[in-house]
C-alpha cells in the first residue's frame, strides 16, 4: 500500500496489471469484460473507479475493446434488472467519462440472456452463465476481497462464478439454503420482507407476541439468503440442507464453465483494501477489520483468492470492528465472524482444475 512521491497507487496498479498474461494476450478488436460488483445503495466498500479507469486504459493501449459487467441479482435491490443496475452503477461513479468504457450486463435487461454451458459437474450438467460474459475475447475480474456470510469471504472466484451467474444461474447455486427465524430476536421491523424477491416472508400479529413476528413461506423461498444479511437484529439464521460446503462449490463450477474456454485470457485482480466484513451487496458497510494490504494479481483466479486471505489473516485484527476485543488475536478473521468453514471453494477448486492453491509471491 505504501506509495512514493514519483509512485503512486494507481500507477503501481499499471505496473502489476502489465505483468499478467491476459493483457499480454489481448488481440487488436478484441471485446474483453471487467467484471467488478458496483455495490449497493449505500455501500461503500466498491473498488473505487480511479483504479478501473487504469484497468480499461491498459485494455484500450493492448488494442482491445473493454467494458464492464455484472449479471443481475436475485434479491430486489437496484441491480436486479439492468435498467436499475446501470443506474445504480453510474451513481457510483462508474460512467464513461470516470472509467472510459460502457456497461453491459452480462445476463440482459431482466437476467434472462444466458448460455447453457455444458460442464458435467458434481451439482451440474449445464450452468446458466451471462451471455457477454461467456462470449467475450477476455475476462479480468476486478474483485474487491472482503467477508461473506455463505463463503466465509469473496475474491476472484466468487466474483465469477455467483457475480456472473445469471439470475436463474443463481438461484442454482442457492437453491441448499433456507432460512429459519429466531422469533424471540425478531422485532417485526419488516425490513427483510422487503427485500424478500419472492414475497415469501410476512409479518404476523401474534396474541402472545406485542411485536409482529416475520414468517417464511418455505414453500416459495428461492433460498438467496438476501434476508440473513439484511437483518440488523440476527434473527434470520441459514439452515443448510447441503451445508456450506454445497454452496461454494456449486459456485466454483459456475467459475469453471466461465474460464475454461479462456485460459491465457482471463486473469484476477483482487483488492484487499476497505476490508469489510460483509458482501457489498449490503446497504452498508461496516468498519474494517483489517489494516488495507495493497492489491493481488495472478493468471491463476484460484491462487489470487488463496494469497488474498492468507495476506488478510496475517495482519492484525483492528479494534472497534465487529471482531470482540477478546478475539482479535484469532488468525481465521472470517472462519470467526461467519462461522464458515471457507476452505471447500479452494480444494474444489483445485480438484477440477480452476487453478492452484499453491503460489509464489513478488512485489511489484
Amino acid at each position: 500500500m505504501r506509495t512514493t512521491r514519483n509512485l503512486s497507487l494507481p500507477e503501481k496498479l499499471e505496473r502489476l496489471c502489465s505483468e499478467l498474461s491476459v493483457f499480454k494476450n489481448i488481440k487488436k478488436g478484441e471485446l474483453v469484460a471487467i467484471t467488478l460488483h458496483f455495490g449497493e445503495r449505500g455501500n461503500t466498500g466498491f473498488i473505487r473507479p480511479l483504479y478501473i479507469r487504469r484497468i480499461v486504459n491498459l485494455v484500450r493501449e493492448a488494442g482491445g475493446k473493454p467494458f464492464l459487467t455484472d449479471a443481475n441479482t436475485l434479491y430486489r435491490g437496484l441491480r436486479s434488472n439492468a435498467v436499475d443496475h446501470i443506474n445504480l452503477a453510474m451513481e457510483h461513479g462508474f460512467n464513461y467519462a470516470s472509467v472510459n468504457a460502457p456497461i453491459v450486463i452480462a445476463d440482459g435487461l431482466r437476467g434472462k440472456d444466458y448460455v447453457e454451458v455444458e460442464i458435467n459437474g458434481k451439482y451440474f450438467k449445464k450452468v446458466k452463465v451471462g451471455s457477454a460474459a461467456y462470449h467475450a475475447d477476455s475476462l479480468i475480474s476486478a474483485a474487491h476481497v472482503k467477508g461473506h456470510v455463505l463463503f466465509g469471504f469473496g475474491g476472484a472466484m466468487k466474483n465469477i462464478g455467483m457475480g456472473l451467474g445469471a439470475r436463474s444461474g443463481k438461484q442454482m447455486m442457492h437453491a441448499d439454503l433456507k432460512p429459519e427465524i429466531i422469533a424471540k430476536k425478531c422485532q417485526g421491523c419488516g425490513l427483510c420482507v422487503k427485500w424478500c424477491p419472492t414475497d415469501s416472508l410476512s409479518l404476523e400479529r401474534r396474541p402472545e407476541r406485542d411485536k409482529a413476528l416475520s414468517v417464511l413461506n418455505a414453500a416459495s423461498c428461492i433460498g438467496c439468503g438476501e434476508c440473513v444479511v439484511t437483518c440488523q437484529h440476527e434473527a434470520i439464521k441459514i439452515s443448510w440442507s447441503g451445508g456450506p460446503q454445497s454452496v461454494q462449490e456449486k459456485t466454483v463450477e459456475f467459475a469453471w464453465a466461465i474460464a475454461k474456454d479462456k485460459k491465457d485470457k482471463i486473469g484476477a485482480i483482487n483488492f484487499l483494501m476497505d476490508i469489510s466484513p460483509d458482501c457489498d451487496c449490503l446497504g452498508r458497510s461496516d468498519a474494517s477489520i483489517v489494516p488495507d494490504i495493497g492489491i493481488v494479481a495472478s493468471d491463476d483466479i484460484v491462487a489470487a483468492d488463496r494469497a488474498s486471505i492468507d495476506l488478510i489473516n496475517r495482519q492484525p485484527s483492528l479494534c472497534n470492528t465487529i471482531i470482540p476485543e477478546d478475539k482479535l488475536g484469532v488468525a481465521d478473521k472470517f472462519g470467526l465472524i461467519h462461522g464458515v468453514e471457507w476452505h471447500h471453494q479452494f480444494t474444489y477448486a483445485e480438484q477440477i482444475g480452476l487453478g492452484e492453491t499453491t503460489y509464489e509471491t513478488r512485489s511489484v
